[in-house]
C-alpha cells in the first residue's frame, strides 16, 4: 500500500491498523475522492466494523447501498456487492466498506454494531432479497408481504408483474 493514502495522508495509520489487522480478511484499501474504500470478505464484515467504530472512531453509518452485477455475477463474480458508508464525527472523515455476497448467501446482520443498520438492512432486503443474519426484525419494509421478488434487481421486469408492481 504504498501510495494508497495519497492524497489524504492523515488517513494513513487507519488503512496501515485495517490491513494489519485483519489481514485475511481485507482484500484492497484505497483512499477515492478523500474516502478510505476497503474491499472485505463477508466473513470479516463484523469484526471490521466493530473496530472500526470502537477503535477508530467511526461512529456514525449513514447508509447500506446494493449494487446489482447481474452481468459479471454469470462471469463468476458475485451477484450483489453490499456498501456500508460510515463517517467520523467530528472532522466528518467517511470509510466505505464493499462486500460481495451471492444470491444465496447472507451477510452478518450490523445491527449489534450500529443501530441505524436497521432500516437500512430491511430495505436492502426488500429490494434486492439480500438476506441479514440476525437481524432483530427482517421484514419486508416498502412492499406486501405477499408480493413475490424484489423491484430493484436488474432482471425484475419493468413493466411488473400481472399488470402492476
Amino acid at each position: 500500500m504504498p501510495d494508497a493514502a495519497a492524497d489524504r495522508p492523515e488517513l494513513r495509520p487507519a488503512l496501515d491498523a485495517l490491513s494489519a489487522r485483519f489481514p485475511g480478511v481485507v482484500l484492497s484499501v484505497g483512499v477515492e475522492k478523500g474516502e478510505i474504500t476497503v474491499r472485505l470478505g463477508k466473513a470479516g464484515l463484523i469484526p471490521v466494523l466493530r473496530s472500526l467504530k470502537e477503535e477508530a472512531g467511526f461512529n456514525a453509518l449513514e447508509d447500506i447501498i446494493v449494487l446489482d452485477n447481474l452481468r459479471t455475477a454469470g462471469e463468476g463474480g458475485k451477484r450483489f456487492t453490499v456498501l456500508y458508508q460510515l463517517c467520523r464525527f467530528p472532522g466528518a472523515d467517511r470509510v466505505r466498506l464493499a462486500v460481495d455476497v451471492g444470491e444465496d448467501e447472507g451477510l452478518d446482520s450490523a445491527v449489534p454494531v450500529y443501530r441505524s443498520a436497521d432500516w437500512a438492512e430491511r430495505e436492502a432486503f426488500d429490494m434486492f432479497g439480500v438476506r441479514f443474519e440476525g437481524h432483530p426484525g427482517l421484514r419486508r419494509i416498502y412492499m406486501p408481504d405477499d408480493f413475490e421478488g424484489h423491484p430493484l434487481r436488474k432482471d425484475f421486469p419493468l413493466e411488473g408483474r400481472d399488470g402492476g408492481v
